[in-house]
């Protein structure tokens, strides 16, 4: 059975979503939704795709359709998934996947009472270099994780351009932050590498207090862009992490981590992506080391993307749309779900009310 998915927006949606869609059998996306009739008419043209909606709430509602792609501003994104959930669509969500706690214990009640599958745009785990870290971890390379270091910084803002497209992110209340958005991504491969988080202490402030354009126009955001995390997981590992959009000449993504027997490092010089994340380690008596990546990891069954594919997003996201299809058809339960979500939306709110309250945060106690 061919199952058909509708995405909500003609901007990242179209540039890396459709591909990975395409790229995966059995699938078809047939629907494109934007805020605007001629829009949505122009983008369906474009893009080749049969059906324009300009209103999300018909295109959840739709017969024709089995999955819902949403992929934009979170604060928009609950009424779209709450609406795909309540007309038994299966959801594709970006991330951050709720503006809010409160909108993702919501989602969470919405989604668990649909039996559908839910799946988040949170793909960096399914990258080579971290599919080969995981299977090193589990095979005990590195014996008992201990401690270790990680970070996402990038540069957004330091140097701001009127045609990049999210400059909306200066404005509160739309359910961004630097540490929700980057912050969540690398959280969620922290999960799946190192288990849950059960305590966390935070900081989370604004360094960059205005962004200067080219002809001395300015914004004054209104949101955070700089927070430092000690995380502490169940299992005893102990990381502190680094978040911001606003470094100059920024250092990148690294998930660095040592062991009673080992150490290993996933580093990316900005937003990890299956050709640049590459991952060295090394074990007591040797050095660090480039350690090689499997061809199974480089390339998906069935998958007409692989690792070296344009654009480089589209074959990781992929793999995830893959298993999400497995699950929809019965298989195994695919990752990450919009369970873990909502263990990635405990933690962000555990991370808001430490930086507020100056004091360390037990998850148990985010309800």
């Amino acid at each position: 059975m061919t199952l058909r998915v509708g995405i909500i927006s003609a901007a990242w949606g179209a540039f890396a979503h459709l591909p990975a869609w395409r790229a995966i059998p059995g699938v078809e996306v047939t629907a494109i939704c934007t805020s605007r009739e001629e829009t949505a008419r122009a983008a369906a043209d474009r893009l080749g795709i049969a059906r324009p909606f300009h209103d999300f709430r018909a295109m959840c509602a739709d017969p024709d359709l089995d999955i819902i792609d949403c992929g934009t501003r979170p604060v928009l994104r609950r009424e779209m998934v709450l609406a795909a959930l309540a007309n038994g669509k299966h959801v594709y969500n970006a991330s951050p996947h709720a503006p809010d706690w409160a909108a993702a214990k919501e989602i969470d009640r919405a989604w668990r009472a649909s039996g559908r599958v839910g799946i988040v745009d949170a793909f960096a785990q399914w990258l080579p270099a971290h599919r080969q870290m995981k299977a090193l971890i589990e095979d005990g390379y590195l014996g008992r994780p201990l401690g270790g270091t990680c970070r996402f910084n990038i540069s957004l803002f330091n140097q701001p351009s009127k045609r990049f497209p999210y400059n909306w992110f200066a404005q509160g209340g739309q359910g961004v932050t630097a540490v929700r958005n980057n912050g969540s991504h690398l959280v969620y491969v922290l999960l799946d590498l190192f288990g849950p988080v059960t305590a966390l202490v935070a900081d989370d402030t604004q360094i960059l207090h205005e962004w200067v354009f080219d002809d001395g126009d300015r914004i004054v955001p209104e949101t955070t862009d700089y927070a430092n995390v000690i995380l502490k997981f169940a299992s005893g590992l102990t990381l502190p992490m680094q978040i911001s959009w606003s470094m100059a000449l920024h250092d990148g993504w690294a998930i660095d981590v040592f062991g009673e027997r080992g150490r290993l490092a996933a580093t990316s010089p900005t937003f990890p992506t299956a050709r640049d994340c590459i991952l060295r380690g090394g074990q007591l008596g040797g050095g660090m080391e480039p350690i090689a990546l499997p061809d199974a990891f480089r390339h998906g069954p069935g998958i007409a993307l692989d690792w070296d594919s344009e654009p480089q997003p589209s074959f990781p996201m992929a793999l995830s749309m893959q298993a999400m299809v497995v699950a929809i058809h019965g298989g195994l339960a695919a990752s990450p779900n919009f369970a873990r979500a909502l263990e990635i939306e405990r933690l962000q709110e555990a991370i808001r009310l430490s930086s507020d309250e100056r004091r360390w945060i037990s998850l148990a106690d985010i309800v």
